[in-house]
């Protein structure tokens, strides 16, 4: 019993250790042909900074529509578009914060 309760906390504390955008992001997108940083790249060219960067992505998930995206056409056709978000706006928010600063080019350039 001792050892299940150990394994049970010890779990617990490996899924609590991650991060909203790890537990959420990164699994769906690891198989994809583009990387999240690749997707980053489009995002800054179509919308320039944090915040239009920030709210095109948070639109885009909370409403997801092959209008709206950045992706290509053929990208669109060969993985589709993304069903809506089931996470709340705190965690979705909270998810795009740890993405902005995980691929921001901004203050990294020497």
């Amino acid at each position: 019993m001792q050892k299940l309760l150990f394994i049970v906390v010890l779990f617990t504390a490996i899924l609590s250790a991650q991060n909203v955008y790890e537990r959420n992001c990164v699994p769906c997108h690891k198989d994809l042909s583009t990387s999240l940083q690749q997707m980053f790249k489009k995002y800054l060219l179509v919308y320039s900074g944090e915040q239009n960067v920030k709210a095109g992505i948070i639109h885009y998930l909370q409403y997801p529509n092959r209008s709206i995206s950045v992706m290509s056409k053929l990208f669109i056709e060969s993985f589709g578009i993304k069903k809506k978000t089931t996470l709340s706006p705190e965690e979705l928010n909270r998810a795009v914060d740890i993405y902005w600063e995980k691929f921001k080019v901004f203050n990294k350039l020497k």
